[in-house]
């Protein structure tokens, strides 16, 4: 444990200590998040891969005081370095990848260009590589019995930590907060990008019990069709459904209840910063409008907790970087909600078993 003798809470966040300011080392932490930064096939805007490190900076301006768990925090919350050879690899990847996506985008044939063939395969197999690590990384931490969560990167980052999820748990839902589906069996013949990564764990991870989609507004034929075929496995709360609803006399809290009822009782939760209204992220990745406030899923994961399910993990993506830090400003203040929603979780857990 550490020592929190000399540490006030109530100061302003000490820039030399880890994230939020609190005075953890990784051993101490119950809570590890692992920074993925990554970007390599974004189809908008770029700087999430860089979004960490923003966060990070805006944490030490987040109050310590949490009404739902005031001592959360003492369980420790520690951030690792931001992996430099991965965020080069991602930068190298994603200039190959803009110039790809801009040949295909004219209607080009990507066989009659052999430069393009290449970077197709690079990208295919650097993504592949990239799953492949956070698998490693993540399934070390669970192995010592670490809290893990992400922050991404662009979406397709957690795909390994669900995988390393499976090993640990067995069957386990997840709730995705996002304005898309990301159900594209590829997109622009990226096997792993960001708009296919709940097709890919869907495929991939037989443990994946049930994915419940909250927020989706912008999605494809294919993939309405794909979410009608799959009912077993598949919830979709469209975020017109949701406000129809609301309009004509419903209550979030009968809302939150159904989406509950589709929850196994092993929920990790995939927010992707979309999923809340352009106003609070005006620079995530690919901004839709319509959306969430952030209250409103707040209680929905705190009602989560309470209805006996375990959130076991969660992951934070494509927060944009803007010049005002707005964007890194709401992270930080989501992501310690979210921190503590885990430790309140694990608690629970640790209360009942």
């Amino acid at each position: 444990m550490a020592d929190l003798s000399g540490f006030d809470p109530n100061l302003a966040g000490n820039p030399h200590n880890n994230i939020f300011g609190l005075p953890f080392t990784e051993e101490e932490a119950a809570l590890v998040l692992l920074p993925v930064p990554w970007e390599v096939t974004v189809s908008c805007t770029a700087g999430t891969a860089r979004c960490a490190e923003h966060i990070f900076k805006a944490s030490l301006q987040v109050d310590l005081f949490d009404a739902d768990i005031p001592n959360g925090w003492k369980e420790g919350f520690y951030m690792r370095e931001v992996n430099k050879k991965i965020l080069l690899k991602s930068d190298y990847l994603r200039k190959e990848a803009e110039l790809y996506i801009d040949y295909i985008s004219k209607g080009e044939a990507v066989e009659k260009n052999k430069f393009m063939c290449k970077s197709l395969r690079d990208i295919n197999e650097g993504s592949l590589l990239l799953n492949d690590w956070v698998y490693e990384q993540t399934r070390e931490l669970l192995q010592r019995n670490k809290l893990v969560a992400l922050i991404g990167g662009d979406h397709s980052t957690p795909l390994g930590l669900w995988k390393a999820l499976a090993e640990q748990h067995g069957d386990f839902g997840i709730l995705q907060i996002d304005a898309h589906s990301n159900l594209r069996t590829s997109y622009g013949n990226f096997k792993y990008s960001h708009a296919s990564v709940m097709h890919n764990a869907l495929s991939e991870i037989p443990h994946l019990t049930k994915l419940v989609q909250l927020g989706v507004r912008d999605y494809s034929e294919t993939e309405h069709q794909y979410v009608a075929n799959n009912p077993a496995r598949i919830a979709c709360f469209l975020d017109r459904n949701i406000k129809e609803r609301i309009y004509e006399g419903d209550t979030w809290k009968s809302i939150t209840n159904d989406i509950i009822a589709q929850l196994p009782q092993k929920v990790h939760i995939s927010f992707d910063i979309d999923g809340l209204d352009p106003k609070l992220c005006p620079h995530a990745g690919t901004p839709v409008p319509g959306g969430f406030d952030i209250e409103p899923l707040l209680y929905l994961f705190k009602r989560i907790i309470e209805s006996g399910r375990q959130l076991i993990s969660f992951d934070l993506v494509e927060i944009g970087v803007g010049e005002q830090e707005w964007d890194a400003n709401v992270g930080a203040h989501l992501l310690w909600r979210l921190c503590n929603l885990m430790i309140k979780s694990k608690q629970q857990w640790s209360t009942t078993s």
